[in-house]
């Protein structure tokens, strides 16, 4: 590992965490709450570094990212671990996979997880992952399926491994939003781009459901925008528990006030993991989200995560002449008219990354 870790106030061999805003005070032998930050002896180990157990070749679409590199894939990569609960995650299998370690075996529970990192058999050091993306077309590499934050050292790697090879290739987060300070001013200059879930805009649902708090969340939307860095926004909708059109409103209009040009996701939930009471939100809620959002001054609002005959619902359109300017189906893009960051009917510019 040569990013410098996350940690500080190192006394008698603990350690406090300055990935996440949990802060997580790590004694020795002990791990942090996402159960792949150790102390071992009083020495910082990732223990999924190098090791991650999801790799896939993606379109950039499905993160999703619509104003950044539009059609191209991304070299997509997450290891075991989260920082969250979420009683809904769709990648639990691996994001909980500690936490099922510790429910299976509470005292030798790390001896068997362990093994179940060794077992996904992917050792991909930071050089490799970058020359994999590179054989693959891929125009960046994407940290992403479980929470990247925990494992920020190695993407760091990864990132200064690129720029040691002079690849060109750019770089984005997939994240809960739960970044400390430090781990934002550790990633400024080095990340492109990242899509934050604010997964609501309300206390309860963040204490209950995911076992976190929202604060940390909209500060790292904050910090995010600061350091230069593309943010796109999503939120899950869930019926009966975020989707009141006035928390929506309030979130909506609390975007805005950070930037009316940060595109705004709003997508459709599916039953998952310990959520499977919940029906599947229908396309009416996420319509309204979609106006609500605009309504607050939001340039770019998509509806997601409905089926094909909703697809006109995240195309990009010209917030001056109205006109569609990507299209989209699914995860592709069927037609692109931006040229140079401008909009090829009136010339308006589309803010994103787009070369």
């Amino acid at each position: 590992m040569k990013a410098k870790p996350l940690i500080k106030d190192l006394k008698k061999k603990a350690f406090t965490c300055c990935a996440c805003s949990r802060y997580c005070r790590i004694p020795p032998g002990q791990v942090g709450y996402c159960g792949v930050r150790a102390n071992d002896n009083g020495k910082f180990n990732l223990m999924v570094y190098g090791k991650p157990c999801a790799v896939w070749i993606d379109p950039i679409e499905k993160k999703p990212m619509f104003h950044f590199l539009p059609g191209s894939t991304s070299y997509s990569l997450g290891t075991f671990g989260c920082n969250f609960a979420c009683v809904f995650c769709q990648n639990y299998d691996i994001s909980q996979a500690p936490q099922e370690a510790r429910f299976r075996d509470p005292k030798g529970w790390r001896g068997y997880f362990e093994r179940l990192i060794e077992k996904s058999k992917v050792s991909l050091p930071p050089e490799t992952v970058v020359e994999k993306a590179l054989e693959a077309g891929c125009k960046s590499i994407s940290f992403t399926y479980n929470e990247p934050t925990i494992f920020t050292e190695y993407a760091l790697d990864v990132i200064d491994a690129s720029k040691e090879k002079g690849a060109d290739l750019k770089f984005v987060y997939v994240t809960n939003g739960y970044e400390a300070p430090e781990c934002w001013d550790a990633l400024k200059g080095k990340l492109d781009a990242a899509n934050i879930d604010l997964k609501a805009f309300n206390q309860e649902f963040y204490g209950k459901l995911c076992k976190a708090n929202l604060e940390p969340v909209k500060e790292s939307i904050t910090l995010a925008k600061k350091a230069g860095i593309w943010v796109e926004i999503t939120t899950l909708i869930i019926p009966g528990e975020n989707d009141k059109p006035e928390e929506l409103k309030a979130e909506a209009e609390w975007l805005a006030s950070i930037d009316k040009d940060m595109p705004w996701h709003v997508t459709a939930f599916y039953p998952a993991y310990k959520m499977l009471d919940k029906e599947p939100t229908g396309p009416e809620i996420l319509i309204k989200a979609r106006e609500i959002g605009k309504s607050a001054g939001i340039k770019h609002v998509y509806a997601g995560n409905l089926p094909a005959a909703y697809s006109d619902y995240e195309a990009t359109a010209c917030p001056k002449c109205g006109k569609s300017i990507v299209e989209r189906v699914g995860f592709s893009v069927t037609s692109n008219n931006i040229i140079g960051g401008k909009c090829r009917f009136c010339k308006e510019k589309i803010k994103g990354i787009w070369k």
